[in-house]
């Protein structure tokens, strides 16, 4: 069997065997996910970063494209304990490198206690430490991929209608790398989802005057996101806005909140949530490694991260606003949030206040 290997920051080389071949860097995080990796490894939040399984052994129930989130993987390497053959395969048709037969536990240990860390991955006939040390020595930080939205999001506009009569309300989804698993979401209750590109500009929304505005998941700094910030700007008040992982970062920093990154991020289907007016407390889905550090002036916390109080939900009744860290479309996860869509969707209609202007 042909040999792989890991270079960590910090010095460290980790032997492995190799599963499908390749070279490659990015971001080593970690998601404790035991079920759910077709999603996980098609997540566009996964771009740039190399995904290690806390869970031991993935594949054991084959690779099914219908439960794909995207038509990609995303992560540029994947780390296991053991992988089966289908997901190998599947990882080498796709030319994304990836190893097993190392000591996951110890990478994930050091991940927590050092914090997501760059990463250098060398797989095949021709692997070696130094390669592995070389493509480590080529990593940019997350925050350095300044348009990684042009990576993950549509190129032009495209426009779905949900099954039957298309009589609910029109959704602009600004795709900033979303799963298609939220797009199927707004279908499945009636509305017509309109995919964006995450540099849309305001006259183009004004233009489709929809009833809502939903920002996307995606990955990286959001930050890096100014044309969605000053979407979110220009409409707040005019239109509902909604947001999930990204894209709630995105609406707070369009609305004087402040992001940070975090050590190691949220990544699994176990992230305990609590609601902070109902005092009920939901499991959820998570991917991400920033958050919002301060939500600002105009939106309200109103649900928190119970092991670490980071804020997973803000509103505002004033400006129509409703966004969530976490995923609520629960693909794959538990399905305790998805009622989130309906609360986004009951904000169109009556409650919108005044037409769309993109002045």
């Amino acid at each position: 069997m042909e040999s792989g290997y890991v270079a960590l920051e910090g010095g460290s080389v980790v032997d492995a065997r190799c599963r499908a071949p390749g070279t490659a860097h990015g971001e080593l995080v970690f998601t404790t996910a035991y079920t759910g990796y077709e999603e996980s490894l098609t997540d566009p939040s996964y771009e740039e970063q190399v995904l290690t399984f806390s869970y031991p052994l993935i594949g054991n129930y084959g690779v099914r494209a219908e439960r794909f989130e995207d038509g990609t993987v995303h992560p540029n390497a994947v780390v296991a304990r053991e992988l089966t053959d289908d997901v190998a395969e599947w990882l080498a048709d796709e030319g994304v490198p990836a190893v097993d037969h190392l000591d996951t536990r110890d990478l994930v240990g050091q991940i927590r206690e050092g914090g997501a860390m760059k990463c250098g991955i060398s797989a095949g006939p021709d692997a070696s430490p130094e390669a592995a040390k070389a493509a480590l020595a080529d990593c940019p930080g997350m925050s350095d991929h300044d348009d990684i939205g042009a990576q993950v999001s549509v190129a032009a506009a495209e426009t779905y209608e949900p099954e039957g009569a298309a009589d609910g309300p029109d959704v602009a989804l600004v795709d900033c790398g979303a799963k298609g698993s939220i797009r199927e979401s707004l279908l499945a209750r009636g509305a017509t989802v309109h995919v964006l590109p995450y540099d849309v500009s305001p006259g183009d929304v004004a233009d489709l005057d929809p009833d809502v505005l939903f920002v996307s998941n995606g990955p990286g700094d959001p930050a890096n996101f100014e044309a969605a910030q000053t979407l979110v700007s220009e409409f707040a008040g005019d239109l509902p806005l909604a947001g999930i992982c990204l894209g709630q970062q995105i609406v707070a920093r369009a609305l004087g909140g402040e992001t940070a990154k975090m050590d190691f991020g949220h990544r699994g289907v176990n992230q305990p949530v609590l609601d902070l007016d109902s005092d009920r407390v939901v499991m959820t889905t998570q991917n991400h490694g920033y958050t919002v550090a301060d939500p600002g002036p105009e939106l309200d916390v109103t649900q928190v991260n119970v092991n670490d109080d980071t804020a997973e939900g803000l509103e505002s009744d004033d400006l129509d606003v409703i966004t969530r860290q976490y995923h609520p479309e629960a693909n794959p996860g538990p399905h305790d949030s998805l009622d989130f869509f309906d609360d986004v969707l009951a904000m169109t209609g009556d409650s919108r206040r005044t037409p769309v202007s993109a002045d």
